[in-house]
């Protein structure tokens, strides 16, 4: 299965006619995943044309209000469409906090039940599995308690080489399963057959990781390893270091530089300060570093 990544919100702290702050929707393996759900997040759902109905889990990195603002009008707006299945919503502790007393203030019911799981680790921990998919928390350096997320395809199952295979007739297709699992084969005769003849190297697994918002961290990159795909924070141009340390945010050089230390495919960059005009001096920058580099584009659908 593909997986795609469309980026419904990019830009810093306020929103602006042609962008919004912070949030992404993922699918891979067939599930739905929400990063970060910044103010006018469902509205940016729409226009991608994403079903609201198939996202049942919600990443919220940090509490600051353009990456979770949105998420009180979305969660509302699930029960006007009638959700009646849990909605698992991970984020730092004090979320639950947030949303109950908005739902109380505003006598909003929900009619289906919210899942919290809160988070309060300085270290990375799985935080989501299934039988395809997981997730882990990568630990960031704000202002505030914040996370970024890695989403990690599980191994996929191995191929069949028929060619191979039928030259070996006791060999039927209910010994199949077990060959896709990795496991050798022996014949009548005791001989064993080592699984790499018989099956070839399935696709490559997917990995994702999203980092926003944080300063220059170089903890992360062992978390962060060759993954496919690396959305970082680029807040500022790297004249504005010092700005940058101070509120707890990435120029687009180090973000390039983490890319390059942690050997990762691609790089996606985001969370621009609204004093650029221009994006692209960003990828300028940052392609000195990363040649590997690009801008997001609103509500572009992404095949990773």
């Amino acid at each position: 299965m593909s997986t795609y990544l469309t980026i419904l919100g990019f830009n810093s702290a306020i929103p602006t006619v042609n962008t919004s702050p912070t949030a992404q929707l993922l699918e891979m393996e067939e599930r739905c995943f929400l990063i970060d759900c910044g103010e006018g997040t469902q509205v940016q759902l729409r226009k991608a044309k994403a079903k609201f109905s198939k996202i049942n889990h919600i990443f919220i990195s940090h509490l600051h209000g353009d990456h979770c603002f949105g998420l009180p009008g979305l969660i509302a707006s699930f029960r006007l469409l009638g959700r009646d299945i849990p909605l698992h919503v991970y984020g730092p502790k004090g979320i639950k906090k947030m949303l109950d007393t908005i739902f109380s203030i505003t006598e909003t019911h929900r009619g289906f039940e919210v899942i919290y799981h809160e988070l309060d680790k300085n270290y990375s921990e799985k935080i989501y599995e299934d039988n395809r998919v997981e997730v882990y928390t990568i630990p960031l350096d704000h202002r505030i308690y914040c996370n970024g997320y890695l989403f990690k395809e599980k191994p996929k199952e191995r191929h069949i080489n028929i060619e191979e295979i039928s030259k070996y007739p006791e060999i039927e297709t209910c010994d199949y399963h077990n060959l896709k699992a990795g496991k050798d084969y022996v014949l009548s005769d005791g001989y064993i057959l080592k699984n790499e003849i018989l099956t070839i190297d399935p696709v490559a697994s997917i990995t994702y990781a999203f980092c926003s918002d944080t300063r220059y961290l170089e903890s992360i990159i062992p978390i962060i390893k060759n993954v496919t795909v690396l959305y970082h924070e680029s807040t500022f141009l790297h004249d504005l270091k010092e700005m940058a340390d101070y509120t707890g945010h990435t120029t687009a050089l180090e973000a390039a530089t983490i890319a390059k230390k942690a050997e990762v495919e691609k790089l996606i960059l985001g969370h621009f300060s609204n004093r650029y005009g221009d994006l692209t001096v960003f990828t300028d920058e940052a392609r000195a570093v990363f040649p590997n580099t690009y801008l997001p584009k609103a509500l572009e659908c992404v095949k990773i």
